[in-house]
């Protein structure tokens, strides 16, 4: 079993920066493939993006792509999201997810973390 825990979430101007991070602990990342995900007030949670469990590989939503960029090191057990040029559409609470099947869908997600909200300001 592994426990995901986001930090980096707050509030930023249209067109500013956040890095996002995820924490894992019980087991190690290199299990996993990751992904995050965000949910908006009143919408369903919907994929942003995911890397391959050493890193090689990576996809992203076609809202995001281009502007966010995901990253994992395993040796710091730790995923991280690097998001640019933030739109006020961005804002909602992001969460990773760990998976044991290249699959993107929430309903097949192993593990999830509570979550860290990001509010982009107009």
């Amino acid at each position: 079993q592994v426990q995901l825990v986001e930090s980096g979430g707050g509030l930023v101007q249209a067109g500013g920066s956040l890095r996002l991070s995820c924490a894992a602990s019980g087991r190690t990342l290199i299990s996993y493939a990751m992904r995050w995900f965000r949910q908006a007030p009143g919408k369903e949670r919907e994929f942003v993006a995911a890397i391959s469990w050493r890193g090689g590989t990576s996809a992203y939503a076609d809202s995001v792509k281009g502007r966010f960029t995901i990253a994992r090191d395993n040796a710091k057990n730790t995923l991280y999201l690097q998001m640019n040029s933030l739109r006020p559409e961005d804002t909602a609470v992001y969460y990773c997810a760990a998976s044991i099947t290249p699959t993107i869908s929430v309903a097949d997600m192993r593990y999830w973390g509570k979550g860290t909200l990001v509010t982009v300001s107009s």
